[in-house]
């Protein structure tokens, strides 16, 4: 089974308040998106990894690649106007791959059974989105005023996401709708019913000042942890 992972990374982020993009910003003085290109290939060696980012940002990893020491094997694409389109210019360059994973380069904290317990769903259902149980209590907003709903019915969904690279090709040929949230949303619109596997609570997307600091003490706890060998 020959795998693919595609990693994409946007722009700065209003809410991280720094002129630095996000995946560039250091724990444990290595950029974030290093950390979680480096989960991905030590899974496997092997792995095609394909990074998207904002052209505008291209010059400045290159930077952080050659300062870093960095020599993990990686193809870099000019992202899109959207995560949609981002994905969309980088699908051609994993049609090699039997299945691609798609992950935000803002999650360093995926461990190595998340990202097996992907390929291993998605080579027996062609789909698998990963799912957390929401633990706060939850209101939405309805007629104006926000509405009690039962939080054991919410899941917050989480990355990788991982397919069978020809279905999620033909999904994202049919083209852009304004409420794809997430590569699952594309498929889904394609070709029905997802298959989920459970993600974990560590695994955070790191988009504001608050994330940096729990980030911050996650590494140093997950250091010499074999499901973290990111961190080591």
């Amino acid at each position: 089974m020959k795998k693919a992972v595609i990693i994409t990374a946007g722009g700065i982020g209003n809410r991280m308040k720094q002129n630095t993009p996000k995946q560039f910003i250091e724990i444990g003085s290595i950029p974030i998106l290093m950390l979680s290109i480096k989960a991905f290939y030590l899974f496997d060696d092997k792995i095609q990894i394909v990074i998207t980012l904002p052209l505008h940002a291209i010059l400045e990893w290159e930077k952080l690649v050659n300062k870093h020491g960095f020599e993990i094997p990686h193809q870099l694409v000019a992202g899109g106007e959207t995560r949609f389109h981002s994905i969309q210019n980088a699908l051609p360059y994993v049609q090699s791959a039997d299945f691609v994973a798609i992950h935000d380069g803002v999650r360093p904290f995926v461990s190595q059974e998340m990202i097996q317990n992907a390929f291993i769903a998605a080579h027996d259902f062609d789909v698998a989105i990963p799912v957390n149980p929401v633990t706060d209590s939850i209101r939405i907003l309805k007629d104006e005023y926000l509405t009690f709903v039962d939080r054991n019915s919410v899941y917050s969904v989480q990355t990788p996401q991982c397919f069978r690279t020809e279905k999620i090709t033909e999904a994202y040929q049919l083209g852009y709708k304004s409420d794809f949230t997430d590569d699952g949303s594309v498929y889904e619109n394609c070709f029905g019913k997802l298959h989920f596997y459970p993600g974990i609570p560590e695994n955070i997307k790191i988009t504001n000042p608050a994330d940096l600091i729990i980030a911050s003490a996650l590494s140093e706890f997950f250091k010499n942890n074999a499901s973290f060998p990111q961190f080591g």
